[in-house]
């Protein structure tokens, strides 16, 4: 196995006994991202100094005095996290001229312990789809199969993390953006519970407090590392004994793809071998509201935020430039009673989570879709608009709490499933989602034919 190919434990492993340099390492990742960035199009930015921050990494792990938990480990950052010396470009062409002097809150966290930011990774513009694309960098594309997308918003970090361009990398989850994405490329990915990781010093907040930064990995025990690095832990350890796990397969009579059921039943039937006790039944929480007007919530908060921010506005994307305009029209009566909305949502997830340890869900109700467009219009022969495949996400980042994403069994693209817990679960529902996972396949464009 080569270096490009270890997850983020493994590497500080052979760092500890010296098989392996942080050197090493990185250059090994710039070799794959010459390689493969050009088809995949996973990073909008590079670190210049990600070198010689190895070469000091490597100095301080060969005195035996690392310099934090990820000391040396090169990961890629999503473009809408503010990183010193690299633009949060946010897909906008304004933004991407502007050069950061700070690092936001959990980049802070990483940089302590370590990490080596070996550059941004591509999102859509303002990152409130689930496709990877923008007028400013272009088609993000998925590493399983290049004609596709690796989902959005955090499509730029999962390609490079799934290729092997980054051992790990650091996403937002406003809707969906860190689990979908990983389903689509095999991946594990936290989103983390409502004030679980800190966050300050960043760009602005459009979809309300529901965005949330996470880990995104090849393993679950890389998801525990960088989550205890982001939340500043030590954090509460798992639990150990069999959950009690409702399980949902669909959502009242929206479609979903018979490939994604099946690989649901297989995941429900991994979870029992396990010791569980899964419950199969229908979603007890009424989200039909919520749903009706979650893109309005997104176009309201853009509107505040291009209203603020004139020079951005004139460079964006006219598409964005019409969701505000949609946005602006609403009134604080209707953003009251979204507010309430969430408020009861989160009130009831509270009451649920007295008769069940977790909820388990698929990711996503579609499989990937052409690269370039925005959202699949149909869901196993029906027509569904632009968040049909997305139905499973938004809800848990409106209630605040923690999910994680894991691969599910599957002969064919990867599917993933998602483990939703109460607050403060993030521990326990990494490691359940851990043990029931399939492993990490590498995609065929990673592969290295010398291995």
């Amino acid at each position: 196995m080569s270096i490009w190919q270890t997850d983020v434990t493994a590497l500080l492993a052979a760092y500890a006994t010296g098989q392996v340099t942080p050197v090493q390492a990185v250059e090994a990742m710039l070799a794959r991202i010459a390689m493969l960035n050009s088809t995949l199009n996973a990073y909008t930015a590079m670190n210049d100094l990600g070198l010689s921050e190895a070469v000091a990494a490597t100095a301080r792990w060969r005195a035996g005095a690392p310099n934090g938990p990820l000391d040396g480990v090169p990961l890629i950052i999503k473009d809408n996290l503010v990183t010193a010396g690299m633009p949060a470009a946010w897909g906008n062409a304004h933004l991407a001229r502007q050069i950061a002097t700070h690092d936001e809150a959990p980049i802070a966290r990483l940089r302590a312990a370590g990490a080596i930011f070996l550059g941004k990774g591509n999102t859509p513009e303002f990152a409130i789809e689930g496709y990877t694309d923008n007028l400013t960098f272009g088609v993000t594309r998925n590493p399983f199969d290049p004609a596709l997308t690796p989902g959005g918003s955090s499509g730029g970090v999962v390609a490079a993390v799934a290729a092997g361009l980054a051992f790990a990398g650091i996403g937002t989850d406003g809707g969906g953006s860190i689990r979908r994405p990983a389903g689509y490329t095999g991946l594990f990915g936290l989103k983390p519970g409502i004030g679980h990781v800190p966050r300050a010093g960043g760009l602005a907040q459009v979809l309300l407090d529901f965005e949330v930064v996470g880990p995104i990995a090849r393993s679950a025990r890389d998801l525990t590392l960088l989550d205890t690095v982001l939340s500043g832990g030590p954090n509460k350890a798992p639990s150990e004994r069999p959950l009690s796990i409702l399980a949902i397969a669909t959502l009242g009579d929206a479609p979903c793809d018979p490939t994604i059921r099946a690989a649901f039943t297989a995941t429900c039937d991994r979870m029992s071998a396990l010791g569980h006790a899964v419950v199969k039944g229908s979603m007890p929480l009424d989200i039909g509201q919520l749903n009706a007007v979650w893109t309005d919530i997104g176009a309201i908060g853009l509107a505040a935020y291009l209203e603020d921010h004139p020079e951005v506005r004139v460079s964006a994307n006219p598409k964005y430039i019409a969701i505000a305009k949609t946005g602006a029209k609403k009134s604080g009566a209707d953003l009251y009673r979204i507010l309430d909305l969430v408020f009861k949502l989160r009130h009831e997830t509270a009451e649920l989570f007295q008769q069940y340890d977790a909820i388990l869900m698929p990711t996503a109700a579609a499989n990937p879709w052409p690269a370039a467009e925005p959202f699949p219009d149909t869901i196993d022969g029906q027509s569904v608009g632009p968040r049909g495949h997305a139905i499973y996400t938004g809800w848990i980042n409106a209630a605040g709490l923690p999910a994680v994403a894991f691969p599910a069994p599957t002969a064919g693209l990867p599917i993933g499933m998602q483990l939703i817990g109460p607050m403060g679960s993030e521990s326990s529902i990494v490691a359940v989602a851990g043990a029931c996972a399939a492993a990490f396949a590498w995609p065929a464009i990673a592969k290295d034919p010398n291995d």
